[in-house]
């Protein structure tokens, strides 16, 4: 009997499209990518037309290995990466490598791994797509030049080890202008007027002041909320209009990676790299109750709106079916994909349209859930029939004056019986040429705010609006930001690290077209029109490298080192000298000038304008006596940023012990749980009996027992609602808030 071997990208597919198909067919993975450019070199061969020296990536020698093996049992391979640009890629690459192995090659590809899907997908192979192997190329050479030419010019001049990118560099700009935008700004005050008032039936209602002898209201000083509030003072307040209308509130498009991203970041918290990898769990499949393995959600990298009939049918019979006739729109909804989208495959949605969340929720994380909430709701919503509102204006003359205020009364909540909207704001009935009694005249002052920092919702908004990068790429672009320590997270927002600054300020010194947003996006329309066999890819990298070339020349002589450290304007308060930034492992900090001679550092701050602000040195918490000294032991952190306990002693006494939560690891039952950070300076907690024991996790546990289950321990989880106490058991759902433990 022939045999047919088909090639995906994870494992996790593996196991779900074995299921659909017959003995005849082998399901093997290429563990995502198999061939890179060399990590030690360039590999990219600039005197002759950018050839580029691929190698099988470290590790993955025994997977290309097996792989061979496989396709020399077939006759033929279907190679079924994912169906976008990278998925195109690394089907090129796993065919550049069985050739000499493989019969026959075809590429296939499907947008949910359903039976029905995969079967389809293989009545019409194709050839891989060398237009799109191209323009992926073309974007891997172009971010190996930036990158590996730019690179040693920061190890050389601010720091080693760190990066730069071509389009990681232009988010990070994104982000420093924008701190440079609210270090700038100047708050101005302004005055509000509210009036509390009551018609003759109803409860009170507040109007708010909108214009003052014609023109819109601009108060400014206190003087003048004082003058106007005598001028209205005693003044009768008389209907002057009251309009009602009704509205109708369209539901928005299934999601695309952006929306889908940005909408887990705004409701959920979660980050898009977080979103990302919990939506390929849901694409490629998860074990039910029944042991089989269903994929729940089509493919997750998109920029289209658009869906096929077949789901847009079945949306509909779903939702007539489960609301009513009353809730399904007169026409079919055809949402449209704005111009600059691949429109390859369609809108994220669920495969099954049936089932809902709450039917799959016993074999879903709660993170999963969450999403497959989220999509499986925007979905249906989607095609949903409007809701309808009646919107209220009632609008009052006091003197010279004019009140305003709006109201809203939901008549049929339509597509928001899935996704709640707007709640009702009800206003009580008053007629025109009524009186109404004031019961206060309320002024409020307050002052303009700068620009709110970028989130990671607004970020991945602004790049896509911009043109730079790839939805697919956005999860990269950000979590790369933060690995490299170009910038941190405050209150779920990005501010700019000292290092981030610097880089970002040597670059746009030297490298100022690589930094602007425009050229950016325009390299992005270029590689789109590589990908859709409209310009030629080497000829695109030849005109990159002209121009890049020389500048990359200038500023290798030119680029100004500040690895001696950056002079600013505070002065050493133990001699006098100049404070210094530099850099150090554990990051940023000030140092004299006069070092070695004057020793003194500390770290820094700035205030809301950036001026630097010499910190104030933590006073260390005493923990319990030493062991050798007797001195008093202390808490402290290590370079990157666990705590420790140490002796205050040292350097004449060295003791030392891991910062412990004092919770009995509940794995092996004889080790403690202790504080520990990665390389990269992120907190994790693990058993102190490490290596004989392995358990760790990263979020912190607390000795105290679940109440629901009896679980040993309770771990501090972060929601959107602030830090939370949660029981560790996925089967268990106990949670409360931080100030009702500290009130036990």
């Amino acid at each position: 009997m022939s045999k047919s071997l088909i090639i995906v990208e994870s494992p996790a597919k593996v196991r779900t499209i074995r299921k659909f198909l017959g003995p005849e067919f082998m399901v093997e993975a290429s563990v995502g990518h198999v061939r890179d450019l060399p990590s030690s070199s360039l590999g990219v061969d600039e005197e002759h037309g950018f050839a580029p020296q691929y190698e099988v990536i470290q590790g993955k020698e025994k997977v290309v290995s097996e792989l061979r093996a496989a396709a020399a049992k077939a006759d033929t391979v279907y190679l079924a990466p994912d169906p976008d640009r990278e998925g195109e890629a690394i089907a090129w690459h796993v065919q550049e490598l069985l050739r000499s192995k493989a019969k026959d090659i075809k590429r296939i590809q499907f947008n949910e791994i359903t039976r029905k899907a995969v079967l389809e997908a293989l009545r019409h192979p194709r050839d891989v797509d060398m237009d799109l192997v191209q323009a992926q190329q073309a974007r891997r050479i172009l971010d190996r030049l930036v990158g590996y030419k730019i690179s040693p010019l920061l190890w050389r001049t601010v720091k080693r080890g760190i990066s730069a990118g071509r389009v990681q560099s232009v988010a990070l700009r994104l982000i420093v202008d924008r701190e440079g935008e609210r270090e700038a700004f100047v708050p101005e005050e302004f005055w509000v007027f509210k009036a509390l008032v009551q018609g003759a039936a109803g409860e009170p209602f507040r109007l708010n002041l909108v214009r003052y002898q014609g023109r819109k209201v601009a108060i400014a000083s206190l003087a003048e909320a004082e003058a106007l509030e005598a001028a209205l003072t005693g003044l009768p307040f008389v209907v002057s209009r009251v309009d009602s209308k009704m509205r109708n509130r369209q539901p928005q498009p299934p999601f695309t990676t952006s929306t889908l991203q940005q909408a887990a970041n705004q409701r959920l918290g979660y980050g898009a790299r977080r979103t990302m990898n919990i939506a390929q769990r849901l694409y490629e499949g998860i074990e039910m109750g029944d042991g089989n393995v269903t994929a729940l959600i089509t493919y997750m990298r998109t920029d289209s709106v658009r869906i096929s009939d077949e789901a847009q049918a079945a949306a509909r019979t779903f939702i007539g079916t489960t609301y009513g006739d009353s809730y399904l729109p007169a026409e079919q909804r055809v949402f449209k994909t704005r111009e600059s989208a691949q429109d390859a495959h369609e809108a994220i949605r669920p495969v099954d349209v049936t089932l809902d969340p709450e039917t799959v929720r016993p074999s879903l994380t709660a993170e999963q859930y969450n999403v497959y909430k989220l999509i499986w709701s925007r979905f249906v919503a989607s095609q949903m029939a409007d809701a309808m509102y009646r919107d209220t204006t009632i609008t009052a003359d006091c003197g010279e004056s004019q009140w305003q205020t709006r109201g809203q009364c939901q008549i049929f909540d339509g597509w928001q019986r899935v996704l709640p909207g707007e709640k009702d704001n009800l206003l009580p009935e008053v007629h025109q040429e009524e009186k109404l009694a004031v019961q206060a005249l309320e002024k409020e002052q307050k002052f303009t705010q700068p620009p709110a920092r970028y989130s990671e919702a607004s970020l991945v908004r602004t790049l896509e609006e911009l043109g730079i990068g790839r939805p697919s790429t956005y999860a990269t672009i950000i979590s790369t930001l933060e690995d490299r320590g170009y910038v941190e997270k405050k209150e779920r927002t990005f501010v700019p690290t000292e290092l981030g600054r610097v880089v970002c300020q040597q670059l746009l010194e030297n490298f100022a077209k690589l930094m602007d947003v425009h050229f950016t996006a325009q390299m992005e329309d270029a590689l789109d029109k590589v990908a859709e066999g409209h310009e030629s890819w080497d000829e695109l990298l030849a005109a990159f490298a002209g121009e890049f070339n020389p500048t990359l020349a200038s500023a290798t002589v030119n680029m100004k080192t500040v690895k001696g450290g950056m002079e600013t304007e505070l002065r050493c308060p133990q001699c006098g000298e100049p404070l210094l930034i530099r850099f150090g492992k554990a990051g940023a900090f000030l140092s004299c000038k006069s070092y070695p001679a004057c020793k003194f550092s500390s770290n820094f701050e700035r205030d809301e304008h950036g001026h630097l602000l010499i910190a104030e040195a933590p006073k260390p918490t005493v923990v319990g006596t030493c062991p050798d000294c007797g001195r008093d032991l202390i808490i402290k952190r290590a370079r990157t940023g666990s705590r420790f306990i140490a002796c205050s002693g040292y350097p004449d006494c060295h003791y030392s012990a891991p910062y412990s939560t004092h919770v009995t690891c509940p794995q092996c039952g004889k080790g403690e749980i202790v504080e520990k950070s990665s390389k990269k300076g992120r907190i994790f907690y693990s058993c102190s009996a490490y290596p004989k024991c392995d358990f760790s996790t990263w979020n912190e546990p607390v000795a105290r027992t679940c109440p629901d289950c009896g679980s040993p321990y309770l771990v501090v989880r972060t929601t959107r609602a602030g830090s939370v106490l949660a029981c560790p058991n996925k089967e268990c759902s106990y949670s409360c808030s931080l100030s009702e433990e500290n009130e036990d």
